[in-house]
């Protein structure tokens, strides 16, 4: 158990960025679900749409410090090919 003020500081800071990280994470999570879902259906013009609406998402979560920058482009590389090759 924390002893000190700035440790008790400390764990009540972690929880509340854990709760917004985790928030960010199930966004950009429903937005790469939503491109895979119209690739699953064949639907090619849902899936651009889709991965329009995701890119920036995923910039988004580099930026904030949810994603990795590697982890995010990659994430995108493979989206954008199975929209292609929808």
């Amino acid at each position: 158990m924390a002893n000190t003020l700035q440790a008790k500081k400390r764990i009540r800071r972690n929880d509340k960025r854990a709760e917004i990280n985790g928030a960010r994470m199930s966004r950009i999570r429903s937005f790469v679900k939503k491109v895979e879902t119209a690739c699953t259906e064949g639907d090619k013009q849902a899936a651009e749409i889709a991965l329009k609406h995701a890119q920036p998402e995923l910039a988004r979560g580099v930026a904030r410090g949810v994603l990795h920058k590697n982890t995010a482009s990659r994430k995108l590389s493979r989206l954008t090919k199975r929209v292609a090759a929808i």
